[in-house]
């Protein structure tokens, strides 16, 4: 169970208790120094690690996104006063990492991740995938069981881009093939859309899961808002249906737009990944 401690707030500090012991999530903090993950064959990934207990927890952003959001850094603060270890990552092309993001793709940052898991991280892990990452972390949970002992998806995106493409008008798909390049309108920058190339779409074709049996067998957290107007809470619903774990719940904030990084977001986060950790810890 847990309380916010009233009357005990400080600059950047939420005080929360976790059954009698207190823990601190910082809602306003330095970003820390970065390191860089050498890949021979790929750009250098940057991430930030706290070395802790198992499970640990990876943080996947979302696109155009990066480690340092909400989030990210709320997940590494519970993780670290729980002593469990916590790694958040900039992908290719992205934030502190190496790489040209028009080159990137959904292939791409799925390698990403792969390294991530295979090079920063030791026994199993709660993969914690917002939006973009949402998709990334089914991926990872499919060539990865061994590793991958949960996962929490927040709006998770599986196969959006590809969906909402090809739900344009045949002529507006053409003309997109035609100019190379795809306007997706988005709230989340000045400029009011993310450019995705064509051929970006074309190659994210090949990471669709949607609409047959996903093998993934682990516990699944789905949070999504229905306010979401960016990936409609439905999503949530059909990766729930289709994947093949029984043990599956789907949370849906009546309120919660697509970024999930008000308050009260923000503890239904950190509640969800702490009752996975207590739940692996008693099966371990």
């Amino acid at each position: 169970d847990y309380s916010e401690t009233l009357g005990r707030r400080w600059a950047g500090f939420v005080v929360l208790y976790r059954g009698l012991v207190p823990f601190i999530v910082i809602s306003c903090r330095q970003k820390s120094s970065v390191s860089f993950l050498s890949r021979p064959d790929r750009p250098n990934l940057a991430y930030n690690k706290i070395k802790g207990k198992n499970p640990g927890v990876v943080f996947l952003p979302g696109l155009n996104s990066d480690m340092n959001g909400q989030k990210a850094l709320a997940l590494q603060d519970f993780c670290k006063s729980l002593g469990h270890a916590f790694v958040r990552f900039d992908y290719t092309g992205c934030g502190s990492s190496d790489g040209n993001l028009q080159e990137c793709t959904v292939g791409k940052w799925r390698k990403d991740v792969l390294s991530v898991l295979d090079e920063l991280t030791d026994g199993p892990q709660i993969l914690v995938g917002s939006s973009l990452g949402g998709w990334l972390m089914l991926h990872a949970a499919i060539a990865r069981p061994e590793k991958v002992a949960a996962l929490v998806g927040v709006a998770a995106a599986a196969d959006y881009l590809v969906t909402t493409f090809k739900q344009l008008a045949l002529e507006v798909q053409k003309e997109i093939e035609e100019k190379g390049e795809w306007k997706l309108p988005t709230k989340h920058n000045e400029e009011g859309f993310y450019c995705l190339s064509y051929e970006f779409i074309k190659e994210a074709e090949n990471h669709c899961l949607l609409s047959n049996p996903i093998p993934i067998t682990c516990p699944i957290k789905l949070i999504h808002g229905m306010k979401d107007e960016d990936v409609p809470w439905q999503v949530s619903m059909q990766i729930a249906d289709d994947v093949v774990s029984t043990d599956v719940d789907v949370i849906l904030r009546k309120v919660g737009q697509h970024r999930m990084n008000e308050k009260d977001d923000m503890k239904l986060l950190v509640y969800t990944v702490d009752d996975l950790i207590d739940k692996l810890t008693t099966l371990a």
